[in-house]
């Protein structure tokens, strides 16, 4: 079972390799999202570094903790933390979308270790993840679900199908995470479809709803422990996020959402990261 991380400077400093990273596979793919998988990077880090039990040396370990992906093209996020977590080696990440890869536009299951689901669809991943999590709760095992969610797919009506279904069970071993970055691919969700109140939404289907900033790694850790602590309910991680976070010139802009970026940008986007990475301690105190 891979070791946990407790050092918070620690697990900023992988967030922003697997940031690196992810510039780095969109670039040598020449297509694919940007926001959304930077904004995520804390979000998994803090998942795969310190929250979950699992064991990259034994992805198919029985009592492993599930990470299912609903918003499957976040995928560049989820490759680059698998990558760093040990699934597979790190070199492979710049085979992205490309022929024979095992790192596809969007997550094969049977493709890559590590992977729970296979996902592009939108909105099919919470109603996957209820029926690992009412599984679970039949056969008395102990391992935790959690599902990974963007805003715009809750304009799916499947979402709120398993949302009802999980409240009506009362799937305690369920945690729903929500990338509230507050963007989708022709602009803002509130323009397009508003969501709010989407804490009250959930809570009046029986779910336990909390709200944190999703770049504070350690404000992450102590909800995913407090969901787990939950006993009669699921729980709903609303994870504010900024997309294209930590690349100045992709903050807040959905025109983001599914372009890579071209040689100059990346060369930006690069130069910014490692820049706030030799800063260190004085960057990282800020999200503490």
């Amino acid at each position: 079972m891979l070791n946990k991380i407790h050092d918070i400077e620690k697990l900023y400093e992988i967030s922003n390799t697997i940031r690196q990273d992810i510039i780095i596979m969109l670039l040598e793919a020449g297509s694919g999202h940007s926001a959304g998988p930077l904004g995520m990077a804390d979000v998994f880090t803090a998942l795969y570094f310190n929250v979950i039990n699992h064991a990259p040396e034994n992805p198919n370990w029985p009592e492993r903790d599930r990470v299912v992906l609903s918003n499957g093209h976040i995928c560049p996020v989820m490759y680059a933390t698998l990558a760093r977590a040990g699934y597979f080696p790190v070199e492979e990440l710049k085979t992205l979308r490309k022929l024979g890869t095992r790192l596809h536009g969007h997550p094969h299951n049977l493709a890559l270790p590590g992977l729970e689901n296979s996902s592009g669809p939108l909105g099919q991943g919470l109603s996957i993840a209820c029926g690992m999590a009412y599984a679970a709760k039949m056969d008395n095992k102990n391992h935790h679900i959690f599902c990974l969610m963007s805003d715009g797919e809750h304009e799916e009506g499947q979402i709120w199908e398993a949302a009802m279904f999980a409240g009506k069970n009362k799937l305690h071993n369920l945690t729903g995470i929500v990338d509230r970055n507050n963007i989708q691919i022709d602009g803002f969700t509130e323009d397009i479809m508003p969501l709010e109140p989407l804490k009250e939404k959930y809570e009046s289907f029986g779910w336990h709803v909390l709200e944190v900033d999703g770049h504070n790694i350690r404000h992450i850790i102590d909800a995913c422990n407090e969901a787990k602590a939950i006993f009669e309910k699921p729980t709903l991680i609303v994870a504010h996020t900024i997309p294209g976070k930590d690349v100045s010139f992709m903050e807040f802009k959905y025109e983001w959402h599914g372009k890579p970026p071209n040689k100059e940008e990346a060369q930006k986007a690069l130069e910014e990261l490692r820049k706030l990475r030799t800063l260190g301690g004085k960057i990282i105190s800020e999200h503490q």
